[in-house]
C-alpha cells in the first residue's frame, strides 16, 4: 500500500479558460490559443508579503511546455550556469509580475511536476538500484500520486507562526529563542552557488551553517548579523538539528513519497522518487 493516505489525484493542476494569447507568425496563416492552467501553491500564499503578487492567492497560472522550453532546459549555457529550470519556471508563469526568484520552494516545486505531467504525462520512468541487492532496473512513479505538506509539526515543535513567512521556536539545549525563516528561489540558487563555488576552488562547503545562517532572522530578539553569526558558528549540535527539523515542518512542499518493490528480490520501501535527468526528458 502507498503512504499517502489522503490521495490528491490531481487537484494541483486545473486547467483554466486561458486569455486569449493568440500566436500569429508574420505570414498571417494561422493563431491558436496557448492552453494554460492553474497549479495550486502548497503554501496557499500564506507566506508571500502583503505587496507579493501572490499573497493569499491559492493558485498560480501557467502556460504548457513548449518546444521553447525544451530548448531551454537543453542549453549548454543555461545548463552550466545552472539556470535552465529557473529560466523554465520564469517562461512558464502567466503573470510576469511574479519574479520566478521569489517563489517559495515547495511552490517552485509544484510548478515543475504541473509542468512536466502536461508536458510529458504523468508516467515518470526512471532508472535506480535496489537498496538491498542493488540491482539496477527501470521503475514506473506516478507523478499524481503525492502529497501536499503544509506543516502540520507546528505544535508538536512548539513552533509561533509570527506572519510574513517567520517563525518562532525556542531550543531545547540553550533555551534561545530563534526567530527564523522558510527559503524561497534567490535562497536556494544562492546555496547552490556557494556549494560550486566551494567545490571548484577545493574548500569546505560548509553546507549546514551556511543554511542556519540564511534563515536565522533573530536571536533572543537580535537581529545583527554578529549575533546571528556567533549562533550559528556556537549552537550545539542538539539545538541545530532542532532548527533544521524546524524549518522542515513549515515548509510547505510536494511530497513525493511513493512505494517501491524490487522485481529481483522482492524487497519493499518508501523511497523518495529520484529527479533525475529523464524527470524532464523521459525516454520515448
Amino acid at each position: 500500500m502507498s503512504r499517502n493516505r489522503d490521495r490528491l489525484g490531481n487537484p494541483a493542476v486545473q486547467h483554466s479558460d486561458p486569455p486569449p494569447q493568440n500566436i500569429e507568425p508574420s505570414g498571417g496563416g494561422f493563431s491558436f490559443v496557448i492552453p494554460t492552467e492553474f497549479v495550486e501553491l502548497p503554501s496557499e500564499g500564506r507566506y508571500y508579503s502583503e505587496n507579493h503578487p501572490l499573497h493569499n492567492q491559492e493558485t498560480i497560472e501557467i502556460k504548457q511546455m513548449t518546444a521553447k522550453e525544451e530548448d531551454m532546459l537543453t542549453s549548454r549555457a543555461l545548463l552550466k550556469k545552472g539556470v535552465a529550470l529557473d529560466r523554465v519556471i520564469e517562461s512558464l508563469i502567466v503573470n510576469k509580475k511574479i519574479e520566478h526568484n521569489s517563489l517559495l520552494v515547495g511552490d517552485r516545486n509544484a510548478i515543475m511536476i504541473a509542468a512536466r505531467i502536461s508536458g510529458y504525462g504523468s508516467d515518470y520512468v526512471t532508472s535506480l538500484s535496489c537498496p538491498s541487492c542493488s540491482a539496477k532496473q527501470q521503475y514506473s512513479f506516478n507523478l499524481h500520486d503525492y502529497e501536499i505538506t503544509r506543516g502540520e509539526a507546528l505544535d508538536a515543535l512548539s513552533i509561533e507562526e509570527l506572519g510574513r513567512g517567520l517563525f518562532l521556536t525556542t531550543l531545547p539545549r540553550t533555551n534561545c529563542e530563534v526567530t527564523f525563516r522558510i527559503l524561497n528561489g534567490h535562497d536556494e540558487k544562492q546555496i547552490y552557488q556557494q556549494i560550486t563555488n566551494a567545490r571548484k576552488k577545493n574548500k569546505q562547503e560548509n553546507s549546514i551553517t551556511r543554511q542556519l545562517k540564511m534563515i536565522t532572522v533573530a536571536v533572543n530578539g537580535d537581529e545583527s548579523s554578529e549575533a546571528i553569526n556567533y549562533f550559528v558558528n556556537n549552537v550545539p549540535s542538539i539545538d541545530a538539528q532542532h532548527l533544521r527539523t524546524a524549518l522542515e515542518s513549515v515548509t510547505t512542499n510536494i511530497d513525493l513519497t511513493q512505494d517501491f518493490t524490487c522485481d529481483q528480490c522482492d524487497f519493499e520501501i518508501e523511497m523518495e522518487v529520484p529527479l533525475t535527468s529523464d524527470f524532464f526528458w523521459p525516454k520515448q
